[in-house]
């Protein structure tokens, strides 16, 4: 099934459209709330009042508030969730609903908060296998169709916070190539959404550490050894192809060109860094394939 078929699937299942929040901060719990129990490390000792608040601040993660929704409400899932604190039944309804929500926004908030939220609940399952195989599949094949659709390059504003759609679909697709219930078509899927991404067309430049963020999950999933280094090579070669310019010696001639030539540099060197720093000497022997990638760059 296609990734926007399954997502219209999952709509329908949840109950939610595109575009349709309910109030945050959720009832029952007023902003000063959520400071105090922020303080409290987000304690709920009411196992039953925890999950709903869990599934009430779903909203906040499209706010406009930095606070609200970073500060707060993704804190909260990241504390809850490293700290096996939502039940099964939660974090199997966080899971399709935060798919849902991985649509495009009018802010641009909502999907990159989704799926930094969908990082961790990604890992709880790595850490203790919960998922079906197909709401692992359509983990998969979502976070990666929505890494590949990333148009939104905004990262820090000092009035609005982050956004960052890039490196935190990026943080998804490092914790599902983490997972060793992944095949090797799975972790293809996952390169190839990366791959997308390291030279995005037009001018933008990444300043926001996109790079890094984007080689750890091409860095694990190589770590699950699944692929020759015929097939490391191959992907780089694509990861380093000119087009749509004519040839890399044409990058100099446009900001379009130079931005691709600093995006692409900077994801090698993020790569090569990884490999060369990991301590394992089977990474370090895929080492080559990158330096010769590097080379065919002006």
């Amino acid at each position: 099934m296609k990734p926007a078929l399954r997502l219209s699937c999952l709509m329908l299942l949840s109950g939610l459209a595109p575009g349709v929040l309910a109030a945050c901060p959720p009832q029952g719990w007023p902003r000063d709330a959520l400071e105090s129990l922020k303080k409290e490390h987000f304690k709920v000792e009411d196992s039953a009042r925890r999950q709903a608040l869990a599934l009430g601040l779903l909203d906040c993660l499209a706010d406009p508030d930095p606070r609200l929704r970073d500060g707060l409400a993704y804190e909260a899932y990241a504390t809850w969730l490293r700290g096996d604190a939502l039940t099964p039944e939660t974090r199997r309804r966080l899971l399709s609903q935060l798919l849902v929500r991985l649509t495009p926004d009018a802010e641009g908030y909502g999907p990159p908060f989704a799926a930094l939220v969908l990082s961790e609940v990604a890992r709880t399952d790595r850490i203790l296998a919960w998922m079906t195989p197909v709401q692992r599949e359509d983990l998969v094949e979502i976070g990666s169709a929505h890494l590949a659709s990333v148009r939104d390059y905004r990262g820090f504003d000092s009035a609005q916070g982050w956004r960052h759609g890039v490196a935190h679909g990026a943080d998804l697709l490092m914790q599902l190539a983490l997972n060793p219930a992944l095949d090797r078509a799975q972790l293809d899927r996952l390169l190839a959404a990366v791959a997308t991404q390291v030279a995005p067309p037009g001018e933008h430049f990444y300043t926001y550490g996109e790079p890094e963020r984007l080689a750890r999950p091409v860095l694990f999933a190589l770590q699950r050894g699944l692929h020759d280094d015929a097939a490391w090579s191959a992907w780089l070669q694509g990861v380093v192809a000119p087009a749509p310019l004519p040839e890399w010696s044409a990058a100099f001639a446009s900001q379009a060109g130079l931005a691709k030539r600093h995006n692409t540099r900077a994801f090698l060197l993020a790569l090569y860094v990884g490999l060369a720093e990991s301590g394992d000497e089977a990474m370090k022997a895929r080492l080559p394939a990158v330096v010769a990638a590097l080379r065919t760059l002006p």
